[in-house]
């Protein structure tokens, strides 16, 4: 009887500091919000995963928008998550790092590491885009040297763009293929036809209104009938986050790929352009509205809460369209889905 008590009370001494190691490594650090901290710095900075912020958004509904947090706000950070705290004011702390009763370390703006830097997103070229209603192409590819089917880098194209239209020789222009019209998917209007980049060529030779080119650069097979526009300089560049200067609501309508399916990554087309008050760097939030079935409720019929999808940063705008890129999805999301810029 002596023995096993010895046995109860041993493992009693063995198991107590177990308990304080994990209850001491369950209190979470402090961190006080300072001037240029951004969501998604936030995550890479303590999460190691700057495609975490979404969740804390999701999570947290004080914050509508992951530019707006201000100095002076506070973070619980554990090792697998970010949790906001209730808002205490505006003005950041200015005493140094201190240890609670409870043993939380509450650092301030004063002894914090360098923040991380706020996220940019490249246009590579390949995004493609919406040719709008009214807009026109320059001028399209007639021909393939030795009357071939497809081209390829250095190979002789030639085009219906001549020197009446004001051009000449080196000039250069993009290449597009036409992928079909879109529609809207509420109101069914036209928008545009879905145009996807094939590469570049260059003037060589021009008649009044004919020219020869040699192809400078391919992205895909190019072919007889292949739109042109003129090429844009400095067509890679990094894209800088930006908050929306006035509110927008709008729509997914198409996917730059044709799938159904979207996720992070995936590059996407908007109904919202340059007349909406969009602007390359906006970022838009993914939603859709939820549905009860008639057949398995109670007969509730007010509006529910929305269902956060995901998020996605415009890349380019049009006069009534954009290209988009998503950079966050939650769930699966398709074309149609709604955009807003604050979401409830």
């Amino acid at each position: 009887m002596k023995f096993r008590l010895k046995l109860i009370l041993l493992a009693v001494i063995l198991i107590l500091p177990c308990f304080a190691v994990a209850a001491e490594q369950d209190e979470p650090t402090i961190y006080v919000i300072k001037q240029g901290d951004t969501l998604w710095g936030l995550s890479e900075k303590f999460i190691k995963d700057p495609n975490y912020w979404p969740n804390m958004w999701s999570n947290n509904s004080s914050i509508t928008n992951p530019h707006v947090i201000y100095p002076g706000q506070k973070v619980r950070v554990f090792p697998d998550r970010l949790e906001f705290m209730p808002k205490e004011g505006a003005v950041a702390q200015k005493k140094p790092a201190i240890t609670t009763a409870s043993g939380a370390t509450v650092t301030t703006t004063e002894n914090l590491a360098e923040v991380a830097k706020e996220r940019t997103y490249t246009i590579h070229g390949s995004e493609g885009f919406i040719l709008e209603n009214g807009a026109k192409p320059t001028g399209t590819i007639i021909s393939i040297h030795n009357n071939r089917n497809i081209a390829g880098d250095d190979d002789i194209v030639y085009t219906d763009i001549g020197n009446e239209l004001g051009v000449r020789g080196g000039e250069k222009f993009s290449v597009f293929r036409k992928d079909g019209t879109v529609s809207h998917p509420v109101s069914n209007e036209i928008l545009g036809t879905k145009i996807a980049p094939l590469g570049m060529i260059q003037l060589t030779d021009l008649e009044k209104s004919s020219s020869r080119a040699i192809i400078i650069k391919t992205n895909q097979e190019i072919t007889p009938g292949s739109y042109l526009l003129p090429a844009r300089a400095n067509k890679r560049r990094e894209i800088p986050l930006k908050m929306s200067a006035r509110e927008l609501k709008g729509y997914i309508v198409d996917s730059g790929s044709g799938i159904s399916i979207l996720a992070t990554g995936d590059i996407v087309y908007t109904d919202l352009g340059s007349e909406h008050g969009a602007e390359p760097g906006n970022m838009l939030y993914i939603v859709r509205d939820v549905t009860i079935d008639s057949n398995s409720t109670t007969g509730y019929t007010e509006k529910l809460p929305q269902e956060l999808l995901g998020a996605l940063v415009i890349l380019e705008t049009g006069k009534r369209t954009s290209t988009a890129l998503i950079v966050k999805s939650i769930d699966a999301i398709y074309r149609g889905d709604r955009l807003v810029s604050h979401p409830k």
